[in-house]
């Protein structure tokens, strides 16, 4: 796919791999539209996105768990740009190490709130739009939390196994649109996601953002006869 002038939805724009994701899809002069908690960091990162070479890019403060306000940050992004070429799905959060009948029910919610339930209303909302082009994607940023066991994370494995599944149906129902779907099933990310719910890992030897932001617009920069359904990328 030429992304050149390509209409571009981030969620979790504000930091870590979504900033990365962003920056580097600027640089492809691409429309942007970033979905984010914090207006200062996306303020930030779409200047900067303009300056690295983004057509347009216009921000969007809202948390994707609540449902009204989803639907009304995606319809608003439909009247801004009239179209949508691309949705990355990349905002999620981590489930601080314990075992299952440690975790509280707020962490459960949470959780699966964020990580899974949002993604799948995020992306219901914009297949119809999305069917509308000659050739689209969708890109769910899952984690090899979603194709493997780890001890110690069962709430956050649960979303994203149920990330992964619900990627692998879309590939069925969508085969014969012009939309394609991936799933990126990456190692630890040397981002500060973990830092957030309080564990004290050293990421330093994690994957680093930018190269998984390469990875990422690897994937859908490919000819129109190749597509790279499943990527698993590890450090």
């Amino acid at each position: 796919m030429n992304l050149q002038n390509k209409t571009i939805i981030i969620t979790g724009a504000s930091d870590g791999l979504g900033k990365e994701i962003t920056y580097r899809l600027a640089k492809e002069n691409t429309n942007l539209a970033l979905i984010g908690r914090d207006e200062a960091r996306l303020e930030a990162i779409a200047l900067e996105s303009e300056k690295l070479g983004a057509k347009k890019v216009m921000t969007y403060v809202c948390d994707i768990c609540d449902s009204e306000m989803l639907e009304k940050t995606i319809n608003n992004i439909i009247t801004d740009f009239g179209n949508v070429n691309i949705l990355i799905n990349d905002a999620g959060i981590w489930q601080k190490l314990m075992k299952a009948e440690e975790i509280s029910k707020d962490v459960v919610d949470e959780v699966i709130g964020t990580n899974l339930v949002a993604l799948i209303n995020t992306t219901r909302l914009l297949i119809p739009i999305l069917k509308k082009n000659k050739e689209s994607a969708i890109i769910n940023i899952v984690s090899k939390s979603g194709i493997m066991a780890q001890e110690g994370q069962s709430v956050y494995t649960a979303s994203k196994y149920g990330v992964r599944g619900f990627t692998e149906v879309l590939q069925l129902e969508l085969k014969d649109t012009g939309v394609r779907v991936a799933g990126l099933y990456q190692g630890g990310v040397d981002t500060k996601m973990f830092e957030k719910m309080g564990e004290d890992f050293k990421t330093d030897e994690f994957t680093s953002p930018k190269d998984l932001a390469d990875v990422v617009v690897y994937m859908l920069s490919q000819p129109e006869k190749i597509w790279l359904y499943d990527v698993r990328v590890d450090r």
